[in-house]
């Protein structure tokens, strides 16, 4: 063994430690802004507040630590390999097709145990959820506003964060018939309440913005909370946006609780 293969050995544990090191402090970051934004969720529609905006950059500070580690963890087998004694040739082809395999499964694994918890635990929620309806935006070029539909989950890639969705009712203005399936991101992806899972069920008080599923159709438009449940079973009355009468007046409408979630961020609608 040379004193060179040893030093590039050594090299690439120390840096293997300073970037973990580093992940941990991101984490401790992480974990400051999820409790700030837990603790007073309201200052994100203050203007001038950055605090979503500083959390994606967090978000994407740690997926470029975690895919560095995997780069310098794989260098390392390589170079302990090398140093190995070698076994027969059929043991070492298997050896190398394996690296290649166990890379790929470093870096799926790694992604996901590196994100934070509160995102993880969506992946893992959206991955348990396969055949499940659940809210999605999908993004049509000619559309000036965001559209939201209800479809069904069929895969979740944990590596790409990436689910495939079907749309099993498409409007009557689609230029195709039949179902559509769709790729979209996971922020893209909100998960309905459970009709018999009350966990899963969010309380909106009057007065408060929502996204629910407009009565007789599977889209999602922005809709005002009337008036408060009396039970976690009870219809939502809701006023839904751009709904007006003749009159100019909004009708009252009942909304299931599980076609009702809470009005993500940005929306345009």
């Amino acid at each position: 063994m040379s004193s060179p293969e040893v030093a590039g050995i050594l090299d690439n544990s120390k840096e293997l430690d300073r970037l973990r090191k580093l992940q941990e402090e991101l984490l401790v970051e992480i974990n400051k802004m999820h409790k700030k934004l837990q603790s007073t969720p309201e200052v994100v529609e203050k203007p001038g507040d950055n605090s979503l905006l500083r959390l994606k950059m967090l978000y994407i500070q740690a997926k470029e630590l975690s895919e560095r580690e995997v780069d310098i963890s794989t260098q390392l087998l390589g170079q302990l390999d090398a140093l190995l004694p070698s076994g027969t040739p059929g043991q070492h082809r298997r050896r190398i097709e394996g690296n290649e395999q166990k890379k790929k499964r470093m870096k799926a694994d790694s992604d996901v145990s590196r994100l934070s918890p509160s995102v993880r635990n969506q992946l893992e929620s959206l991955a348990n959820m396969k055949g499940e309806q659940v809210a999605a935006r999908v993004i049509q070029e000619d559309a000036e506003k965001d559209e939201w539909f209800v479809v069904k989950v069929i895969h979740v890639d944990k590596e790409t964060r990436e689910c495939e969705v079907l749309d099993e009712e498409p409007g009557d203005d689609e230029e195709s018939s039949g179902q559509r399936k769709y790729k979209l991101p996971s922020s893209r992806i909100i998960p309905l309440p459970k009709r018999n899972d009350p966990s899963s069920i969010q309380d909106f008080p009057p007065g408060r913005h929502v996204l629910a599923v407009y009565p007789g159709t599977t889209a999602l438009y922005k809709a005002t909370v009337v008036q408060a449940r009396k039970r976690k079973t009870d219809d939502y009355l809701l006023e839904f946006d751009d709904d007006h009468e003749e009159d100019g007046s909004l009708p009252q409408r009942l909304v299931p609780f599980h076609r009702v979630v809470a009005l993500p961020e940005g929306h345009r609608q």
